[in-house]
């Protein structure tokens, strides 16, 4: 099974290796990464982002150790638009957290236009800080917790 997921990754957190594992269990992973254009364009929230290199070489450190647990393979590949890799007629599924399951509506509707059958979309819930709410990236650069959820001490 071809399982497709994609984001900016910047940091990797908790929330993010979860969205790995449900990958890895379905089959092998390509992960589309978004490119150093598309990642600022893809955030709530106005701030900085690594370069594409960076956050591939961190990623890919993060995957390979998933990936050996799950006996998988996986790719990293550059993202530049929104829709991505999942529109390619070789994925079966498509990973992706609470906020981006209407991308994968999209998606589907793409792949239909182009005669390829749609993707199932699997949703993988949030994984929560300590305090409750969502673990994001941004949260983690403004410095309110830590990539685990832990709570950042001022």
């Amino acid at each position: 099974m071809d399982v497709a997921l994609g984001g900016t990754f910047d940091p990797v957190h908790d929330g993010h290796r979860r969205l790995f594992e449900r990958a890895f269990e379905l089959g092998d992973v390509t992960v589309g990464l978004t490119s150093d254009e598309l990642a600022p364009k893809t955030r709530d929230v106005d701030r900085n982002v690594r370069s594409y290199e960076e956050r591939k070489q961190d990623l890919a450190a993060e995957l390979e150790s998933i990936a050996a647990d799950y006996d998988r393979e996986f790719d990293i590949r550059m993202l530049e638009a929104p829709t991505g890799i999942a529109t390619e007629p070789q994925f079966e599924y498509l990973v992706v957290s609470p906020e981006t399951r209407e991308g994968g509506t999209r998606i589907n509707e793409i792949r239909r236009e182009r005669g390829h059958d749609p993707l199932e979309v699997v949703v993988v819930p949030h994984v929560l800080a300590d305090d409750g709410d969502i673990i994001s990236s941004t949260r983690i650069v403004a410095g309110e917790i830590d990539e685990h959820g832990a709570v950042v001490d001022d």
